[in-house]
């Protein structure tokens, strides 16, 4: 019996600043989610659930295995406990094993070394439950992790392989390119709904629009991707069974108003066909417009949008002067909420409109602000008004 046959303590990663957004999804999801620390999040569960956490997370990084907890100040004491794993009941025959590690507030703090250690002893817990044969290491890859967090150690085993951010659909990267992950959490964090008119402004390659149209129609974000647990030999095979079940989620009458907008046509031509590979293009209209002269006829829209800054594309005065014409262009629009990430630290003065909340984000190593500019709440009433028939736009 291998270890994917029962109950694990399953790791999920998030972007810091993002783990409540997890906690939230994962809660949807049916989990009992364990406190956020370090940018993670824990659950119970097993191959089934390593597969929907994985496909069905909009926010998370990667999805771990948790296969041993202990305390460790020596390399000895690292060397002990990992050699104590069932790696015969973790890795075939075959396996290729790669270790990767991690130290914070640790007496073992070099990588190398943590690395180094972690290996031998797994190389050698093998060899003694195959009869000093050494790991041929010709066969699937396995991703150790090994986290030392204040003299504790976490080994873990990678199920998702390319990181979750990795939909599939995103080929080519625009400038200044925003992960899906925090563009999910950006949605999630906001007001939008799915009934609601929504615009990016600054949409380049497509990428919130894009994931503000998977949201809408409630698509799992990884129905089309591949994932390192369906090469794990010793496990059932669950994805194909978990893939049919993302598939039955998916709304396919809704009516979505999606709108991105972007000053440049090429940025547009590569959305257009990023939208087209995630299955989203017939919700999404995308059109060349500069962002200072946004304009809708639809009241209690929402605006999510990764506009330039400092750092990326613009700095000094044109940056001001460009945050205070989108400013002005938002004041014209009928009660619409605003939520806008930047790492410009006077963007309000600029905007010209102090946030009802802020928050940090990271996009990327980059620490941003995530402000929140809320307008009123749509009235509750049946849809009757000719801007609210098939096929509008916004």
């Amino acid at each position: 019996m291998s270890i994917y046959d029962g109950r694990m303590k399953l790791r999920i990663s998030a972007a810091s600043g993002t783990e409540a957004v997890l906690k939230r999804e994962l809660t949807e999801l049916g989990y009992l989610p364990g406190g956020a620390e370090y940018g993670r999040v824990d659950i119970e569960g097993d191959m089934r659930d390593v597969a929907r956490a994985n496909m069905f997370l909009r926010t998370a990084g990667r999805v771990r295995i948790v296969l041993a907890e202990f305390s460790a100040s020596t390399f000895d004491e690292l060397y002990d406990g990992t050699r104590a794993v069932r790696w015969q009941d973790v890795l075939p025959s075959d396996a290729a094993v790669t270790v990767n590690a991690k130290s914070i507030k640790s007496k073992l703090f070099s990588l190398r070394d943590i690395q180094r250690v972690v290996k031998k002893a797994v190389a050698d817990s093998y060899a003694a439950a195959h009869g000093g044969v050494r790991m041929p290491e010709v066969g699937e890859k396995y991703d150790v992790e090994a986290c030392v967090l204040c003299d504790r150690v976490s080994l873990t085993l990678d199920t998702s392989g390319a990181g979750l951010h990795k939909r599939g659909y995103r080929v080519k990267l625009g400038e200044a390119p925003i992960r899906e992950t925090l563009a999910a959490a950006m949605l999630l964090l906001s007001v939008w709904k799915g009934e609601r008119p929504f615009l990016d402004p600054f949409c380049g390659s497509g990428t919130i629009p894009v994931e503000a149209a998977l949201i809408g129609t409630n698509t799992p974000p990884g129905l089309k991707r591949a994932f390192a647990f369906e090469r794990f030999s010793l496990a059932p095979a669950v994805a194909d069974s978990v893939r049919r079940e993302g598939e039955e989620l998916v709304d396919r009458t809704v009516k979505l108003r999606i709108r991105g907008g972007d000053i440049s046509a090429d940025a547009l031509r590569l959305a257009r066909e990023h939208a087209a590979r995630a299955g989203m293009a017939e919700h999404i209209h995308f059109q060349v417009q500069d962002a200072r002269e946004i304009s809708s006829r639809f009241a209690h829209g929402v605006i999510v949008t990764n506009p330039p800054y400092g750092e990326r594309l613009m700095q000094g005065r044109e940056l001001d002067a460009l945050y205070a014409d989108f400013g002005r262009a938002f004041a014209r629009l009928d009660e619409w909420s605003a939520y806008v990430i930047t790492s410009c630290r006077s963007f309000e003065k600029s905007f010209g409109r102090r946030a009802d909340k802020v928050r940090t984000l990271y996009n990327s190593e980059l620490e941003c602000r995530f402000y929140r500019f809320l307008g009123a709440p749509p009235e509750r009433r049946a849809r009757t008004d000719a801007g609210d028939a098939e096929g509008d736009r916004i």
